[in-house]
């Protein structure tokens, strides 16, 4: 582990989108009945909200595919495709409401197919999730809801009535009650007794352990009722695998997108460079070499004088070259590896920078390391050109977070004098787009008068891991 630290300060606090790398907490027993009250109200409403649906679904359906043959039959079936959408996004809702997972919604509205009025109108026809939906309003919800309230109020009601009917039983007369549950259930189980015991004392007992029985099961019976409505609306109303391979792709089309236009702009950008400075520098040296030519003979002082003046001039342009090379990999990020690299820079920047570094023992892929250095170039050239900053803080760490992997984060923040932003035609723009061309996150938090905080977090696969043979192999 490499870790260098020099007045390292009060750490960046990560984003609200940035991963995070905190273990999932266990749920127990005891942690279950946290939820006990929303996921009653969740069930307590079901069938209402179940059967209401039935109804307005029902009718609408079967209305319009009544006057199917007449025009507006087929807006009144279009309507209630969209009511089926409409309680299915309910169902969802209150799910999440509940303490269940946010399931992924259908991308409803899909490239051209729903541009203009008629399109988006007859739209629903060729979408099967809106059947699905509709299936599910009409047919599945009723059905499980009617199964799962009644559940619900069997198993409330005896845990209830049975933990405190020995308070209230007493004031209930039994008008010379003669039959008592207890005593086949003392016969069941021990048969052939002759115990005279009191019912009424048997009775109340024998109630009170039923109703602890069903109450200790109480979060047990809501979560397993819950769940069952909850795979029911992943498997029928969430998007399905394809569209979120779709998604993915799309995501990594517009990925790779963004890191094409931030190299064509580094490359510009270093072409411009090159042309206003180096350029311009070597064809001033050219000349001055000519001139010393001839000069020398008849002129040695003026020739003197322009010797040193060409020595000056290739120093610069020596200098120029060196800082315009630290947007490439250096030797030393090869052979070193980042943590060294970025050291150089810091040591190197014309501000000073504090450097906290723990980064690990492998080396990372030599993609991450390159625009992970190139990154660090660009915010420390930035802090010292354009915000006036006379100190800087670079904060370097990897997590893993286990279900996202892990990450690299990288974190710049001067006392400059901030209003630094991401938008198009901002010096930042370029960096956003080449970690985002990395499937990463930046984040820039520069209000005006600084200080200025920015947060670059990549995605990567460690070498030991990215070398491991496939299993098909």
């Amino acid at each position: 582990m490499s870790i260098e630290t020099t007045n390292p300060g009060p750490t960046p606090v990560a984003p609200t989108g940035a991963p995070s790398d905190a273990p999932p907490r266990r749920r127990g027993y005891w942690s279950m009945w946290a939820t006990v009250p929303r996921e009653f109200g969740f069930l307590i409403l079901t069938m209402p909200i179940a059967i209401t649906g039935l109804v307005l679904l029902s009718t609408t359906f079967f209305t319009g595919l009544g006057l199917i043959f007449l025009v507006f039959g087929i807006f009144i079936v279009v309507a209630s495709l969209f009511m089926a959408r409409g309680f299915g996004a309910l169902e969802l809702v209150r799910l999440r409401w509940a303490g269940r997972p946010e399931t992924i919604q259908p991308a409803w509205g899909r490239g051209d197919r729903e541009q203009g009025f008629w399109r988006a109108t007859f739209a629903p026809f060729v979408d099967g999730h809106y059947w699905l939906y509709l299936l599910h309003g009409m047919v599945v919800n009723p059905i499980v809801s009617v199964i799962s309230w009644s559940l619900t109020v069997a198993w409330s009601s005896v845990a209830l009535a049975g933990t405190t009917g020995w308070i209230w039983q007493r004031y209930i007369p039994d008008s010379g009650r003669d039959v008592w549950p207890v005593e086949w259930v003392l016969e069941f189980m021990f048969p052939g007794n002759t115990w005279d015991v009191d019912p009424v004392i048997a009775e109340t007992i024998f109630e009170f352990i039923v109703g602890l029985i069903f109450l200790a099961t109480l979060p047990l019976v809501f979560r397993g009722l819950t769940l069952l409505h909850d795979v029911i609306a992943r498997g029928m109303l969430g998007a399905w695998r394809s569209e979120a391979l779709e998604r993915e792709v799309a995501q990594l089309s517009a990925s790779r997108g963004a890191a094409v236009q931030a190299e064509d702009a580094s490359l510009r950008r270093l072409e411009r460079d090159i042309h206003d400075g180096p350029q311009q520098r070597l064809v001033r040296l050219q000349m001055d070499l000519a001139a010393i030519e001839r000069k020398l003979d008849r002129d040695p002082e003026s020739a003197r004088e322009l010797l040193g003046e060409a020595r000056d001039q290739a120093r610069e342009t020596l200098d120029e070259l060196r800082a315009l090379s630290r947007g490439f990999a250096p030797p030393i990020l090869q052979d070193r590896g980042l943590a060294v690299g970025l050291r150089s820079l810091a040591t190197r920047s014309p501000v000073p920078v504090e450097v906290e570094i723990a980064l690990p023992d492998a080396s990372l892929p030599s993609p991450i390391e390159r625009n992970a250095y190139f990154v660090v170039a660009e915010l420390l050239t930035n802090a010292a050109k354009h915000a006036d900053a006379t100190g800087v803080r670079l904060v370097v760490s990897t997590r893993d977070t286990g279900e996202t992997g892990h990450w690299l984060d990288l974190w710049v923040t001067d006392n400059g004098r901030g209003g630094a932003s991401t938008l198009p035609g901002h010096g930042l723009a370029g960096l956003a787009d080449r970690v985002q061309g990395l499937q990463g996150l930046f984040v820039v938090d520069s209000p005006v008068g600084g200080p200025t905080t920015i947060g670059a977090h990549i995605p990567y696969v460690p070498i030991a891991a990215s070398a491991a043979p496939s299993p098909i192999e």
